[in-house]
């Protein structure tokens, strides 16, 4: 191909001439710069596209995000009130808690510092005045916060009623290891403890127990828990049981006509652990009863008095 360009200000004409080379290279170029232009207009398009003074597309995408942040506000709040109503049912069982542990304290006898929140001032006295609930909207801050008082107010409870649950296994314990249930249930004494006349000598002498007259062959039972350390025969008490309950209190039954229980058996309060006899330096069927501390005989009528009056008799029942 050959073009010609004619010129006033040159003397003669120019020829060029053009091969298919130069043709092909002029289009490669000029589809190049036709993809760089449209790329450039997208890009600018892309981050310009607010400003371009487009009513409806800038409606549109006002819109779209109203739309979603109206949703995203709507799932929060609802989440916000299922926790605040969760938060409302557990401090309702905050309150009946404390209402159980009171009652405990008062059945028991039991006295625990009481727990206070964390955040609260230190009261003394009387307290009231009008019921002010919580506001049923919540912030997120606000909530975390209750949350977190309610997090301590559930450690204080649970310290408290397991300080309670403690004392009341410790009151548990010590009243079952006391000799307080009747040896022979519904028997009465027949000779006290004390200073008396000797059945056999008619001398003046102590009687370190209490007799209880019955039948041969009359259950006998443990007047509390322990373990026995004797089951055999004495000269003087016949055939002898003994039981220690810890901390140095031992409980004796003598002049049994049969033992049901030997040295190391565990027993429970009110099981059967011989039956009534008159066997060693006895002058008739009953049983003869200590209660030792130390060593040393106590009156049995001031912890069998709670037996007497029918408040243990339950116990002796669950031989």
């Amino acid at each position: 191909m050959h073009i010609i360009l004619v010129s006033d200000r040159m003397a003669t004409a120019k020829t060029i001439t053009l091969s298919m080379r130069h043709v092909v290279a002029a289009m490669v170029g000029l589809a190049g710069l036709v993809l760089l232009a449209a790329f450039l207009f997208s890009f600018v398009t892309l981050q310009h596209i607010e400003r371009i003074p487009l009513p409806y597309v800038q409606n549109f995408l006002f819109g779209v995000r109203q739309q979603e942040a109206q949703k995203t506000q709507e799932i929060v709040r609802d989440n916000l009130n299922a926790m605040a109503v969760k938060l409302g049912e557990m401090q309702a069982r905050i309150v009946r808690l404390d209402t159980l542990g009171e009652r405990l304290s008062e059945v028991t006898g039991i006295k625990l510092q009481e727990p206070r929140d964390a955040d609260a001032p230190a009261q003394t006295g009387g307290r009231g005045g009008p019921l002010v609930t919580m506001p049923d909207a919540l912030t997120a801050n606000e909530l975390e916060r209750q949350l977190d008082i309610l997090a301590q107010q559930v450690d204080d409870r649970s310290d408290y009623l397991g300080m309670m649950e403690i004392q009341l296994l410790d009151e548990r314990v010590r009243r079952n290891l006391l000799p307080t249930t009747l040896p022979i249930p519904g028997a009465q004494d027949a000779s006290g403890f004390g200073w008396r006349k000797d059945p056999f000598t008619g001398q003046r002498a102590l009687h370190e127990g209490v007799d209880f007259q019955a039948q041969v062959g009359t259950d006998i039972v443990a007047a509390a828990g322990g373990v026995v350390v004797t089951a055999a025969y004495h000269p003087a008490y016949g055939n002898l049981v003994e039981i220690d309950h810890g901390n140095d209190l031992v409980t004796r039954y003598a002049h049994a006509s049969r033992l049901l229980v030997k040295p190391g058996t565990v027993v429970k309060r009110g099981q059967k652990i011989a039956e009534v006899g008159s066997t060693g330096r006895s002058t008739g069927p009953h049983l003869h009863f200590e209660v030792r501390a130390n060593g040393v005989a106590q009156n049995p009528g001031r912890f069998l008095q709670a037996a007497r009056e029918g408040g243990m008799l339950v116990a002796a029942r669950s031989k």
